[in-house]
Parts: C-alpha cells; sequence; structure tokens
C-alpha cells in the first residue's frame, strides 16, 4: 500500500486515480491478474530487458499506455542485472529458433510475488519474480517465456476477448460501496477481477509451440511439464488462505489453467523432441542468478503477518478482527472474514486540513450515511471520525482517521449491523498506531537463499531453516520441484526463503 496521486474532486474529497488505471487495465490484451498498484519507470535499468531487435515492435500510445498499467498493477518492475542478462540470454536463444525469427520481443521483470506471466500482441512479455523464484532451471523459464512468445506467435493474445470474473462475497458488497469509483475500482480488484484465461485450445496449442521452441533453443523440453506441475503444487499452498475462495487468483494458472491433461499434454509434445542435443536445465546458473531474490511481499508497500498489516514507510499497523484474511495491494488493503459475512477495506486518502473528518464522511463519497450517527472520535491520540451507512444487502461502519497529512479510512461491511460487530470493528481501529523504530528497523523482505545439501540433510532438516513462510516444509517441496518422496542429495543445490 502506498501513496497514490490524488486530484481534487468537485466535493473536496481525494480522488484516487490509480482506481481508473485498474479498470483501463482489464481490457489489456495479454494474460494474467491485476494485482499491486505502484508507479514505476520503464526506464533502462529498471528491470526492462531490451532483447536484440531485427524489427522494431509496433508501439503506440495505447501500447505505452497498457505498459505503465501493467508496471502499476504489479509493483513495477524489479532491477536485477544477474537475471537481466539470464532472460536477455534465453529469449534470445527462443526467438532464434522460433517461426518468426524476425518478432521483437521485450520482457519485463515485476516486482510481484504472484506467480504469473504474460505477453501483449505487440510482442511485449511479463514475468513476475514469484514465477522466477518458483522455476527451478532456466529450462523451466524458457517454456513459460516460450509459451507466451506462442500466444502472440498464434495471434492468441490479439483475438482473446477481455472479460472478467469476480469473486462472490465482494460482488455483492461493490453494488453497495457507494458513488466513489476509486472505492469500487479496488473492491473489484480485490475480488480478484482478472483477464479471462485463453481456451483450452488455444491452451493446448501455445504448449506445443513453446514445447517445441525450447528443444529447438537446445532446453530440455520436459521444463514445462514440470514447472506446472510445480504451479500445482504452490497453487494448494494458498488453497487455504485465499480470502476469495480461489486459491488460483494473482497466479499464472489463473489464465493458465494447469489440469492433467495439459501436463500429459505437454509430456507428450516433449518426448517429439526428447534427444541428448536438447536437454539443458541449466540449473547451476539459474539458481546463482536467483540468489538473494526478494520473494513474497514487498515491505515498501506494506506486508501482512496473519491477521496484522504494517507499512514501514509509512510507519503505522494494525489488526484485522479474529477471523479475517488480509490481502494487500499499494492501493487498499482488503480482508473477508472466513464464511463471508464480513468484509473490510482500509485506503488513504487526501482530505484537505481545513474540512473536518464528520464533514468528510458526509461529504458523498458513499451513499446513504447515516448523518445522526456521525461521531468524532480519538483512536491512539490521532482524531478520527466515524458513521454508519445501509445498502441493500450490507450494513456499513465507516472511519476516518488523520495521521500526519493523510487520512485513512476504514469500511467494514457486515451483513447484519449488531454490537458486536460495532464492537468488533471499533476493536480493530483502535488498534492502529505508530511503528516503533524497532519495527521499522525488523521489517525486512524476505528472499530467496541458495544452499548446498551436506551429508546428513534431508528435506525436513533444510525445510526447518525456511523463515517468515507458513507450513515451510511444504512451501520447501513446491519450491525445489520436489513431490511427497523425493530426498536432498549431498551437494545438491536447494533453494529456501530466510528473512
Amino acid at each position: 500500500m502506498t501513496r497514490p496521486t490524488r486530484e481534487r474532486d468537485r466535493t473536496g474529497t481525494g480522488r484516487l486515480l490509480a482506481g481508473a488505471v485498474l479498470l483501463a487495465a482489464l481490457a489489456l490484451g495479454g494474460c494474467g491478474d491485476m494485482g499491486r498498484f505502484q508507479s514505476a519507470s520503464s526506464a533502462p535499468g529498471s528491470g526492462f530487458v531490451p532483447l536484440k531487435q531485427n524489427k522494431p515492435a509496433a508501439q503506440t500510445p495505447a501500447t505505452e499506455r497498457e505498459h505503465e498499467r501493467i508496471l502499476s498493477s504489479y509493483g513495477g518492475s524489479y532491477d536485477d542485472p544477474k537475471l537481466e542478462a539470464l532472460i536477455s540470454k534465453t529469449v534470445d536463444r527462443l526467438v532464434a529458433v522460433s517461426d518468426r525469427p524476425d518478432l521483437a520481443y521485450k520482457v519485463t521483470i515485476l516486482n510481484s510475488g504472484a506467480v504469473n506471466a504474460f505477453a501483449l500482441p505487440t510482442g511485449q512479455l511479463y514475468v513476475t519474480r514469484g514465477l522466477i523464484a518458483l522455476a527451478s532451471d532456466t529450462s523451466e523459464l524458457s517454456s513459460v517465456l516460450a509459451h507466451e512468445m506462442a500466444h502472440v506467435l498464434a495471434k492468441h493474445a490479439a483475438s482473446r476477448e477481455d472479460q472478467a470474473r469476480q469473486a462472490a462475497v465482494v460482488t455483492r458488497v461493490v453494488a453497495d460501496m457507494g458513488n466513489d469509483p476509486d472505492m469500487s475500482a479496488l473492491a473489484l480488484a480485490k475480488s480478484k477481477l482478472t483477464l479471462a484465461g485463453f481456451s483450452r485450445a488455444q491452451e493446448f496449442e501455445a504448449d506445443g509451440i513453446g514445447v517445441g521452441i525450447s528443444a529447438r533453443a537446445k532446453f530440455d523440453p520436459y521444463g514445462a511439464a514440470r514447472f506446472l506441475t510445480a504451479m500445482e503444487r504452490n497453487a494448494a499452498l494458498k488453497a487455504g488462505r485465499s480470502a476469495t475462495g480461489d486459491p488460483r487468483s494473482m497466479d499464472f494458472l489463473s489464465s493458465h489453467p494447469a489440469t492433467p491433461e495439459r501436463v500429459q499434454n505437454a509430456q507428450a509434445s516433449a518426448r517429439q523432441y526428447n534427444s541428448s542435443e536438447s536437454n539443458e536445465r541449466d540449473r547451476d546458473a539459474y539458481l546463482s542468478a536467483i540468489d538473494n531474490l526478494v520473494y513474497g511481499e514487498d515491505p515498501s508497500e506494506g506486508f501482512v503477518r496473519g491477521r496484522r498489516f504494517l507499512h514501514p514507510n509509512l510507519g503505522f499497523t494494525f489488526k484485522a478482527p479474529e477471523g479475517f484474511v488480509l490481502e494487500n495491494t499499494a492501493q487498499a488493503v482488503v480482508g473477508v472474514r472466513e464464511g463471508g459475512t464480513q468484509a473490510m477495506r482500509f485506503d488513504v486518502v487526501r482530505v484537505p486540513s481545513e474540512q473536518t473528518l464528520g464533514d468528510y464522511l458526509n461529504s458523498g463519497w458513499m451513499e446513504n450515511v447515516d448523518r445522526s450517527s456521525t461521531q468524532d472520535i480519538t483512536v491512539n491520540g490521532f482524531p478520527a471520525a466515524t458513521a454508519t451507512a445501509a445498502g441493500d444487502q450490507w450494513q456499513f461502519r465507516i472511519y476516518a482517521l488523520r495521521f500526519g497529512s493523510d487520512v485513512y479510512r476504514f469500511i467494514f461491511a457486515t451483513r447484519a449491523r449488531t454490537p458486536e460487530s460495532d464492537r468488533s470493528f471499533r476493536e480493530t481501529v483502535n488498534t492502529f498506531r505508530r511503528l516503533t523504530l524497532a519495527e521499522i528497523q525488523a521489517a525486512r523482505p524476505l528472499r530467496i537463499k541458495i544452499l548446498t545439501a551436506q551429508p546428513g540433510d534431508t528435506v525436513e532438516s533444510l525445510a526447518l531453516r525456511m523463515q517468515g513462510v507458513d507450513r515451510p516444509l511444504e512451501r520447501f517441496r513446491a519450491l525445489n520441484g520436489f513431490d511427497a518422496r523425493a530426498t536432498v542429495k549431498p551437494r545438491e543445490r536447494v533453494k529456501i526463503v530466510v528473512d
């Protein structure tokens, strides 16, 4: 969660421009889901990997805007010279053996822990650092890049119809959230509005083309099947903590569903190319390139630890009610209670210093606010105000709290407002406080660390060295492509997550 660009609307209410950017981003022609919002540069050195271009890509103001929207959606670009060099070299090899070596491609590494990759019809390819962390060798990464190139070559990206799907709980809430377009936009974003997936036939076609490109580039053609399997394991890890009921939201599987048939299809395609000349995995070089890669959320945008949200850069923290699962974007934090009976949103707006918080709550950004319920309060020494509002299906308790030059909003939605729900919501607002210096200094990103297994090391003992993650044993297996029966060999290099 960062401070978005703001402008003053006619009522004096702060409007988040990023909300409009989100809705426009849904018109993208590539694969993927909309996630974090943060401005970023596409200048050299910002994670934008230029390739040798025989023919310039057809860039227009519209495609440049789409590129900027993608950067906003996924936390900007990720700057890592080692990774940029590896990906540039890999794509050069793939392009050289493709059916259209004259086509130009550009690859952007996105600063997102989501596991995703997608392409625009112009040949712009995108891959998240989360996907890079999950892949175990260059052949697996090449399978993803080749798959996305295949969508461009087969013109799938240009022909696919843009659609979106939305999770049930927040779908119902959005209609009641009033006439603030930015609030509705974020609710839609966090209900996992996603670009529609390619058809089954298109995915199979892209798999076949991609495996062929990788094999002709001398990469192990089985990399695609291994990575699809890793994605299924990763999705299973997320299943228990998704706030939307879709364990694969924001991931590659959302737009590239991995079914047993797809894995079998990828294996069958690989067998056509299986030879001693096309079996390069390049595991050691790949692991060296991803050593120290940021893993998961970037603390600079704030991060979730259980029910607590901490933002070191902005200097505050709060704790959600019992039973809530929080999810963070740079634009807002949203949460849904298990069972879907309550939801919440936390964000930042700019309110003129001369406007009281009570007046702000009644300024029209939310419909059906009960003016008689408006109260001025204090939260841990910070001036605040609260009010209630009613929708067709949801009841709302809203808070505005002034912290420094900004005003933060807590918007709680419940099916039926009761004294118990009001007390729970107030207790959450009362947990809003400044972070201590020690807490700020301790807020470091998690990173991938490459270890060399020693004699006596086991999957279980190495998993115990994982830090800052849930289900470390299962996550260790997923990160390293190990099934339940796999063992670690002495001198084998493996990935762990450290604080």
